[in-house]
């Protein structure tokens, strides 16, 4: 109980505080509540030196805000700043949706423009958002500044005739126009060229790169390639060293790797603690959330970074957990067992035709890719009618609603609209076409056209052209282009344009093979055929050999033959077309025709295997859900009442009653259609959607109350009740499908929620109770807890607020899962005991689910199993087990919870556990600074080692004044332990807890001797099974000798008489302790800290990251130093 109590010693406050401009006296306040984390209100920013040259009248009129006007004032003051590298300091700011960045980047602008730089650059997202570029220009009062699209321009001279002879104003343009070229090479063949060249390489005006966060990627992690967005991006930083640099983004930075184009920052470079960004990045990560959490601070500290948001008071979040019906479980059974069919019969056909190491590789990239699609379109699917009746509820009470989602399915319904001409009998089953287009094109069937090119014999000539006619004819189905021509994109490609297949921006698993190195390791994850593969499957076949040996015999000479008369050959192989008049012998016929009857041999068993799992998908597409976009469009009254702002070009509809349809047609998006637009048909047709903006504003007018967005739709616009719209209902924010990464994220729930609004939106999270789900939830948790630490300086500041339960991807989630793996495949005891409600064998079932899914393999004739290589990476973990039964997968995440639980409470126990930014001295302790110690870093700035005492015990006349002044209820008092321990009782106070704002049964606050007012809460229940009521005299006696102990005993020792970590080396249950904490430009010292930390404990000690405030009202952040490091730390920073 002692040790539970002192895990609350170090404890969190509230995540945010008010903020206010604390070194500016100038603006008017902003028109909305604005906070800032408490990690970085507790960071004063440097001294303001620079004097602004904005008109007075737009400081007086409030065009600008004081918070705004600060922004300005640190961004024109740190770009007087040159690093040690030559190039002019840069500027990050951090402001959240609707604190009013674009009006914060118009006035450095300004600001520069009155100093007589009269060139600017600002790239952002969207075309569209030059728009907001000229209003945000114009209300600031610069409306002379004149806004160029960048697109507009001709690849040529900028200031040319032909391209308007621009020679002041702002380019405006967007990441994807920034990495444009011209078909023409030349001295302007690229938009950065001639951006360059306008500029001048002396150019010393302003570069806005606003949503920044759009050039991330440019060190990318494991086999992932570098963008050409990011590439360039520094490119022309690189380029214009004296450039005044201001990255503009509430997602900066969702990863430290993601900050390698933020080169003007000084974090890593000559001068600083890191050459190199490659250094940085290790030791960050190294680190972990804390180190991060110390790098926005830095920044804040130096005058380079600011980062303010909405105050969220009044905006509720909560996740639902959708129950699941036993027809959906049924049918999700099914589905499942199909899956572990259709992934023995890949292996087998793979085996049979022999497939070479790069097939089965790309083969298993797309199967499991597959996998966990068609899995989240049926998790999807569960949730359509639980968010139809609440958003009927939400807009009959007044509200109206935003749905966000990821995916909408259109390219699946492209498909089938070029097999079936046009025509639909039916709405497209997005999970359905998902599995029967991997059967379709990636099962390992031979392909005999491609062997009787190779071998001089074509017979199919015939068909040649016949892919070019069925693109064209694609291209005719309903005006639409073809979906797989859209789905391609380069690697190094940055295009910002919208993709109406949003699902397309799933994380690849191609990921998961790029780890699978040999054939070893495809067999090791996936396992040989066995037997009783075999039997599940249900399959006849063998595996015959279909390249005899007078065809081996006869490849081996080609190839000797081809390497002696043309060596660089030997490492290339170069696949020749035949020509018309290839001589065919007797012996290539001969040996053809033993070939083609091989293949033929095997191409009809690996069909059958082909034929029969299409013949059990037709079976189970009966019951697979529709497109769930169209399902629910349709189920909340169709587009009459829902405005669609997904990104796709259109969408699936049925016929009226009479048996007219609607003609597809871009003007009439379903309203005002004439006789003559009505045609006959009983099928679903496709349906023209307006543009976005006439949807949103229709939307904002109260035309419709209903909104569905994408994430192609999730930056630059506005949805909140504003003041000035005619639809000012409370929002209802619901997502069904979350974001892949924080900067999705963070840009949807921003639309809702801005400054001006006549209320605060309300979050609902949807998301399934299947135990696999929880992996979509974790991605994002995980990325906003990464998020909020390094570009808030507090990992809690965007938990948004409900997620921290989700968030599994830390080194406690893969310690636990890899105790569970071993535990399931009989390398291990378990922690934990099996869940308690699980009908049947655990750990029998849950092994077989996991060899169905590939996550353990047994080889043939083997009793032991194998671990794939990657068995504790998480997400590969809770994206594989989508694909088990129901009961499956919730037993075996519960089991995995139980671990991770027990897990978290021993690191806790241990002192390990990392709990981001804490609080040292609670409410009623003294904080006294008793010593310091100030050191200069090479940076200029200073750290200080600061020893910190707390004094948290409660005299006894200190105990009756509190009793005295706060005896509300007749069970507070004073209580005793029921049972002596050591011959001693355990005096505590309680007091009774009040609160409007509580509801239920009476809590206490709990009071005790050594360790003073508690944190946890405890109802009377709880307290009577260890405590009795007692008179003030009884305890007086238990209370004082228990205070007057423990100032120089631990609880151990006071209780047991002795303690095993000795005389010194224990605090457990001591009032008074003693803290060293290193405050100021920590960043700077980091190398030598690391070097400390390492050297005393290795990788024991983890960067821990607290928060004080004195008696003096002074507040200390900084970094905790384990007590036996401090004389080393001393020494090295001397």
């Amino acid at each position: 109980e002692e040790e539970r109590e002192e895990e609350a010693e170090m404890h969190h406050s509230h995540t945010y505080a008010l903020y206010m401009p604390s070194k500016l006296n100038i603006g008017n306040p902003h028109p909305d509540s604005v906070v800032e984390t408490s990690s970085l209100s507790s960071i004063m920013p440097p001294d303001i030196r620079y004097q602004l040259h904005l008109p007075q009248y737009t400081i007086d009129h409030g065009l600008l805000s004081a918070l705004q006007l600060e922004s300005i004032v640190y961004a024109c003051q740190k770009h007087e700043v040159f690093l040690p590298s030559g190039e002019r300091a840069g500027y990050f700011i951090g402001d959240g949706p609707g604190v009013g960045k674009g009006r914060t980047v118009a006035g450095v602008i300004h600001e520069n423009y009155l100093l007589g730089r009269k060139r600017a650059l600002w790239f952002s997202v969207s075309n569209d958002l030059k728009y907001d570029a000229e209003r945000d220009l114009r209300d600031i009062g610069a409306k002379n500044i004149k806004v160029y699209s960048l697109n507009k321009f001709k690849y040529g001279k900028i200031t040319a005739k032909n391209n308007g002879a621009a020679k002041k104003g702002v380019i405006f343009g967007t990441y994807s126009s920034l990495i444009g070229e011209s078909h023409q090479q030349g001295k302007y063949g690229t938009r950065l060229k001639q951006i360059l060249n306008w500029v001048g390489e002396d150019f010393d005006g302003v570069i806005i790169f606003d949503e920044c966060h759009k050039a991330k990627n440019l060190v990318p992690s494991g086999t992932g390639k570098s963008t050409k967005t990011g590439y360039t991006v520094l490119q022309l930083q690189t380029h214009l060293p004296k450039a005044r640099v201001v990255y503009a983004s509430a997602t900066g930075a969702s990863e430290p790797r993601n900050m390698a184009y933020m080169s003007r920052l000084g974090l890593w470079g000559s001068g600083t603690p890191f050459p190199e960004f490659s250094h940085f990045i290790q030791a960050v990560e190294r680190r972990g959330v804390g180190a991060m959490e110390l790098v926005a601070m830095d920044m804040k500290l130096r005058g380079s970074y600011i980062a303010r948001q909405l105050s969220f008071y009044g905006v509720s979040f909560r996740i639902a957990e959708v129950p699941l019906n036993n027809s959906f479980i049924a049918m999700y059974n099914k589905a499942v067992k199909l899956w572990m069919l259709a992934r023995a019969a890949f292996q087998a056909a793979a085996s049979m035709i022999e497939a070479e190491y790069h097939m089965k590789k790309s083969m298993w990239a797309q199967f499991w890719s597959a996998h966990q699609r068609f899995f989240k379109y049926l998790c999807l699917s569960a949730k359509v009618d639980y968010t139809v009746e609440l958003v009927r509820e939400a807009v009959k009470h007044g509200k109206c609603v935003v749905i966000g989602l990821q995916s909408t399915g259109e390219s699946r319904t492209l498909d089938e609209l070029e097999k079936c001409n046009g025509e639909l009998d039916d709405f497209v089953s997005t999970a359905k076409a998902v599995f029967e287009t991997l059967i379709e094109n990636h099962f390992p069937a031979p392909d005999r056209k491609r062997v009787t090119a190779l071998l001089g014999q074509d017979f199919y000539k015939k068909e040649e052209g016949t892919a070019e006619k069925k693109a064209l004819k694609r291209k005719r189905i309903n005006g639409f282009s073809s979906s797989a021509a859209k789905r391609q994109h380069l690697s190094n490609s940055s295009s910002e344009a919208s993709s109406s297949e949003s699902e397309d921006d799933l994380p690849s698993l191609s990921d998961d093979s790029s780890h699978y190195s040999s054939d070893e390791d495809i067999h090791k994850i996936f396992g040989e055929p066995s037997d009783s593969e075999g039997e599940r499957m249900t399959f006849s076949f063998s595996i015959p050999r279909h390249w005899d040996k007078a065809e081996r015999k006869r490849n081996k000479n080609e190839t000797k033959s081809k390497n002696k008369s043309n060596p660089s050959n030997g490492h290339e192989e170069v696949e020749k077309k035949p020509t018309t008049n290839h001589v065919v012998t007797k012996e290539t016929k001969e040996n053809a025709s033993d070939i083609l009857k091989s293949l033929d041999c095997v191409s009809e068993q690996a069909q059958a295997l082909k034929t029969e799992l299409l013949e059990r998908l037709q079976t189970l597409g009966s019951c697979l859900p529709n497109n769930m976009l169209d399902e629910l469009i349709d189920s909340l009254g169709g587009p009459e009442n829902v405005a669609e702002m997904t990104g796709r070009k259109g969408r699936n509809f049925w016929p009226q009653p009479s048996g007219g349809i609607i003609t597809p047609t871009p003007s009439n998006n379903g309203h005002n259609v004439n006789s003559s637009s009505i045609l006959t048909s009983s099928s679903p047709h496709l349906l023209f959607l307006l543009t976005s903006s006439s949807l949103l504003q229709r939307f904002m007018d109260g035309e419709k109350n209903i909104a569905i967005i994408s994430e192609a739709a999730s930056s630059g616009i506005s949805l909140q009740a504003d003041k000035r719209a005619r639809n000012q209902r409370r929002r209802l924010h619901i997502t069904l499908e979350l974001p892949w990464s924080a900067d999705r994220a963070i840009q949807q729930f921003g639309r809702t929620h801005r400054s001006n609004q006549v209320n605060a939106p309300e979050y609902v999270f949807v998301i399934t109770e299947l135990a696999g789900e929880h992996r979509f939830a974790s991605v994002v948790a995980k990325r906003l807890e990464s998020l909020g630490a390094l570009t808030h300086g507090d990992r809690r500041a965007t938990e948004s607020r409900d997620f921290s339960k989700y968030n599994y991807d830390n080194k406690y989630g893969r310690k636990a899962l890899e105790l569970v793996m071993k535990s399931i495949a009989g390398y291990d005891s378990p922690i934990v005991p099996p869940p308690k409600n699980y009908k049947g064998n655990f750990f029998n079932d849950i092994k077989q689910a996991l060899l169905g899914v590939g996550l353990i393999t047994q080889e043939s004739g083997q009793a032991h199993y194998q671990l794939d290589k990657d068995y504790n990476n998480i997400f590969k973990f809770m994206n594989r087990m989508l694909g088990m039964e129901v009961e499956h997968q919730n037993g075996l995440f519960l089991f995995f919870t139980d671990t991770l639980n027990a897990i978290v409470q021993d690191a806790k126990r241990s002192g390990q556990f990392d709990q981001g930014i804490v609080d040292l001295g609670a409410e009623s302790q003294n904080v006294e600074v008793v010593k310091s110690k100030d050191f200069p870093v090479s940076s200029g700035g200073r750290v200080s080692l600061q020893t910190v005492q707390i004094e948290r015990g409660i005299s006894w006349n200190d105990a009756l004044r509190i009793y005295e002044g706060g005896s509300i209820g007749s069970n507070s008092g004073f209580y005793i332990t029921i049972t002596q321990r050591n011959g001693k009782n355990m005096a505590i106070l309680i007091i009774e807890y009040t609160s409007q704002r509580h509801r239920g049964p009476s809590t206490y606050i709990v009071y005790r001797p050594n360790t003073g007012k508690q944190l946890r809460r405890e109802t009377l229940d709880e307290l009577k099974k260890k405590y009795k009521r007692v008179e003030s005299d009884e305890a007086e006696q238990w209370w004082c000798k228990h205070y007057d102990a423990s100032f120089d005993q631990c609880s151990h020792r006071f209780w047991q008489g002795a303690c095993v970590r000795g005389n010194n080396g224990c605090h457990i249950g001591r009032r008074r302790r003693m803290y060293h904490v290193l405050a100021g430009s920590v960043l700077a010292v980091w190398r030598t800290v690391e070097e400390v930390l390492s050297l005393e404990g290795g990788s024991k000690y983890k960067m821990q990251i607290v928060r004080l405030k004195t008696q003096e009202e002074k507040r200390l952040v900084g970094l905790l130093i384990p007590s036996i490091c401090t004389t080393s730390l001393i020494n090295a920073l001397n």
